[in-house]
C-alpha cells in the first residue's frame, strides 16, 4: 500500500512592511511597521521548492528597514534575509532534497564576480529589491532550487540561520578582499557586531594577528577569548595611540597593521593610516555613519 500524499499548506503567515499608521493622538515610532499578515503560498513551478522555515535571523537591517533608512524598500514585502528549515515540496519529481535541512542564500544577482555583484539588480533577501516578495521572516517559503543549501549536521536551524549574511559578508571581507593570512596583523572595528565576529574567527583560523575596536570592554574581552591579541576601547580620545602600542609591543617596534576590516566608515584613515603597512588593504563593509 502507497503512503498516503502529504498535505501542502495553502496559506503562510509572514511579517510584512508596512507603512507605519499614526496611532491615535501620537506618530508612530518608525516610518515603517511590522504587520502580521497571512498570505497564500505562491505556486510551486518545476526548479522550485517549498521550504518550511523553522529559524530566521533577526539581522540590524530588519531594524534599518522599519526605521526607513534601508535602500529600496517595498511596502507589503517581508522581512528576514537569513533563514533555515526544512524542504517539504518540489517542484520537480523526485527530488533528493525533499525532507532534508536546508538554508536560504541570503542574496540574488550576485553569483560570479568575486570582489563585487556582477548584477546591477543585487539586492538581499527581505524588505524590498527585485525580489520584493520574498523575505525569512515567515512559516513557509517557495525559493528557487538552486538558491538554498544543504544544512551542517552539526548546526540545528538556530544556529544556521543566524549564519548566512553575516557569514558571506565576512569571508568576502577578510579571504577575497583583504587577503589575509599567516602572519598578518589585522584590525577588525566594532567587536560584537555578527559579520565582526564571524572575521575574528576566519582570522584567527588563517594564522593572522587579530586586534579588535569596541565601545565595550567586555566585547573585547570576549573577543581576546576567541583568539583576538588584544583591543582597544574606541571611545578613548587616543584609542588609536593605544593600538600602536598594543600592537608593537606584541608584534614589534615597526610592526604595522596588514588590513583594517571594518563596519563603520567615518574617520578610520585619519586615524589609522599611519599604521597601515604600504600595500595595506582597508575593507568597508557596511556605513551606518552614513545612514
Amino acid at each position: 500500500m502507497s503512503s498516503p500524499k502529504q498535505e501542502l499548506p495553502t496559506h503562510t503567515q509572514v511579517l510584512t512592511v508596512q507603512k507605519a499608521r499614526t496611532a491615535a493622538g501620537g506618530k508612530s515610532v518608525y516610518p515603517n511597521d511590522a504587520v502580521l499578515e497571512t498570505k497564500p503560498v505562491p505556486k510551486l513551478g518545476k526548479g522550485y521548492v517549498l521550504v518550511k522555515i523553522n529559524a530566521a535571523g533577526f539581522n540590524h537591517r530588519d531594524l534599518w528597514i522599519r526605521k526607513g533608512q534601508y535602500p529600496s524598500i517595498i511596502h507589503g514585502s517581508t522581512f528576514g534575509a537569513d533563514g533555515a528549515g526544512v524542504v517539504i515540496a518540489s517542484g520537480d519529481e523526485n527530488d533528493p532534497l525533499v525532507n532534508k535541512r536546508v538554508f536560504l542564500v541570503p542574496t540574488r544577482g550576485w553569483e560570479n564576480d568575486p570582489y563585487a555583484p556582477e548584477s546591477p539588480k543585487f539586492t538581499i533577501l527581505g524588505g524590498g529589491g527585485f525580489m520584493s516578495p520574498l523575505g525569512t521572516f515567515a512559516q513557509y517559503v517557495v525559493v528557487e532550487r538552486d538558491q538554498v543549501i544543504p544544512s551542517p549536521d552539526h548546526l540545528d536551524d538556530e544556529h544556521i540561520s543566524a549564519w548566512p549574511v553575516g557569514g558571506v559578508t565576512a569571508w568576502r571581507a577578510v579571504v577575497i578582499n583583504a587577503l589575509v593570512k599567516k602572519g598578518d596583523n589585522v584590525l577588525i572595528t566594532g567587536i560584537g557586531g555578527g559579520v565582526a565576529l564571524i572575521a575574528l574567527q576566519l582570522c584567527v583560523a588563517l594564522g593572522a594577528n587579530v586586534y579588535v575596536s569596541s565601545g565595550n570592554e567586555e566585547k573585547i574581552r570576549k573577543a581576546v577569548s576567541l583568539g583576538a591579541k588584544g583591543g582597544v576601547n574606541y571611545k578613548a580620545d587616543d584609542w588609536s595611540s593605544e593600538l600602536e602600542a598594543l600592537l608593537r609591543k606584541q608584534q614589534g617596534p615597526t610592526a604595522a597593521l596588514s588590513a583594517i576590516i571594518d563596519s563603520g566608515g567615518g574617520d578610520l584613515m585619519t586615524r589609522l593610516g599611519r599604521l597601515l603597512k604600504s600595500g595595506g588593504r582597508v575593507v568597508v563593509y557596511g556605513l551606518p555613519t552614513r545612514r
